[in-house]
């Protein structure tokens, strides 16, 4: 059950336990079934899903293993961990903070998606999974970011949205506290996009601290991990769509 996901995780220095395992199982299963009704992934097939979202999820992992933060992603006894807040912007079908929340259980994790089919999803999730600490929010990311619960309050901001760096660093950066840090997925030239950034940084008070590269399923991938090190200014994030539509 799940071995391919198992032996990928524990080259990460994660070992998942047969109820961690079970866990993920149900997860799978669940995504296969709502997929049907409700557009949630186009990756399909019991080891494409291990593969393509499960560890491609838990793949953060090593992008902070060996930061200054630690942020809880170790697997310690539960009295001697901290407990740690983690959003996850444009999560669609929970990827990638429902993977990490099954693998580090202390996680404090907010789900943030506009789409109500899919944070209906989400809940049902939750509720098969028996998670608790994690909260579901169906709302534009710009908006819910300026709510005084949310803005500058997490630890860790992540997303696998489909969109530029400087849309993604807009969207994320404002619901990280100074001293907290965004992790990033990327594919392709992520060089030219880290360039591509630099004046969305300095207007959000993000400093890319490094970029951590890795080969999953023969593919090549990048994290770029942003440190927050100052306050966003109030003008940020804009209107809802204008982050995607104009990035800075």
């Amino acid at each position: 059950m799940m071995e391919e996901l198992a032996k990928g995780a524990l080259k990460f220095g994660v070992a998942l336990s047969p109820q961690q395992l079970a866990q993920f199982e149900v997860y799978y299963r669940k995504l296969e079934t709502w997929n049907q009704r409700v557009n949630l992934t186009s990756i399909q097939g019991y080891r494409e899903v291990q593969v393509g979202h499960f560890l491609d999820s838990l793949s953060i992992c090593l992008a902070l293993r060996d930061g200054p933060w630690g942020l809880g992603l170790e697997q310690a006894p539960p009295q001697e961990q901290g407990t740690f807040s983690l959003i996850d912007v444009g999560t669609g079908a929970g990827l990638p903070a429902l993977p990490l929340k099954i693998a580090f259980p202390h996680l404090r994790v907010t789900l943030v998606d506009s789409v109500a089919k899919k944070t209906a999803f989400l809940t049902h999730l939750l509720a098969a999974l028996g998670l608790n600490d994690v909260s579901v929010k169906t709302e534009r990311a710009e908006t819910l970011a300026r709510h005084p619960d949310h803005r500058e309050s997490y630890d860790l901001a992540v997303s696998r949205a489909v969109a530029s760096l400087p849309t993604l660093l807009e969207l994320s950066l404002p619901f990280l506290r100074v001293g907290g840090v965004m992790v990033a997925p990327k594919k392709g030239a992520v060089a030219a996009e880290v360039a591509r950034a630099g004046r969305a940084l300095t207007l959000l008070g993000g400093r890319v601290h490094h970029v951590t590269e890795l080969t999953l399923a023969g593919e090549k991938r990048a994290l770029v991990v942003v440190a927050k090190v100052s306050p966003v200014p109030e003008a940020y994030p804009r209107r809802p769509g204008l982050p995607k539509k104009r990035p800075l």
